[in-house]
């Protein structure tokens, strides 16, 4: 009997090991999962702000929105005051303050805009866009007949909530 008790813990204890080890080889490690963050982004907006000269107007703009760094999705509302005209152009972009960057998305207005409105989308950020984004290195601009290379603009900034 005793050795009977025997054979059983030890079959129970192999089978024990057994199971440890696979699931040790199944396991994720914290490299292997994705990590979902959330940012909120905002960046307030002026002709003080463009470049290569700023706009003299009384035009102001702010971006509020949300990154999600699992999907690399980012979706904003970008709001505008007081512009010269209607927008007729508009995009994010990635470029430290003082430069004129690289488009990361373009937006369309069309026609029957106002000098004061907002725009709302989405864009899937590179691995690269999101590095400069994280850096503080993207900025939103938006353009009117009377100033076709930048109206405003804003840097945008990403904030873990």
């Amino acid at each position: 009997m005793q050795q009977y008790v025997s054979q059983t813990k030890k079959g129970l204890l192999m089978a024990c090991m057994a199971l440890a080890s696979t699931c040790m080889l199944f396991s994720c490690t914290k490299g292997d999962v994705a990590v979902s963050v959330m940012y909120s982004i905002s960046g307030n907006g002026s002709g003080s702000q463009t470049v290569p000269t700023s706009s003299n107007n009384n035009g102001t703009g702010t971006m509020t929105g949300n990154y999600n760094s699992s999907t690399k999705v980012m979706t904003y509302t970008s709001t505008w005051t007081n512009l010269t005209s209607a927008p007729i152009a508009g995009g994010l972009y990635t470029g430290a303050v003082g430069i004129v960057g690289t488009s990361i998305s373009a937006w369309s207005f069309g026609s029957g805009g106002a000098a004061s409105g907002s725009f709302s989308g989405s864009v899937t950020l590179t691995a690269d866009q999101e590095a400069q984004l994280f850096a503080g290195k993207c900025y939103y601009l938006l353009s009117t007949t009377a100033n076709v290379s930048g109206e405003i603009r804003g840097q945008i900034t990403a904030n873990a909530k």
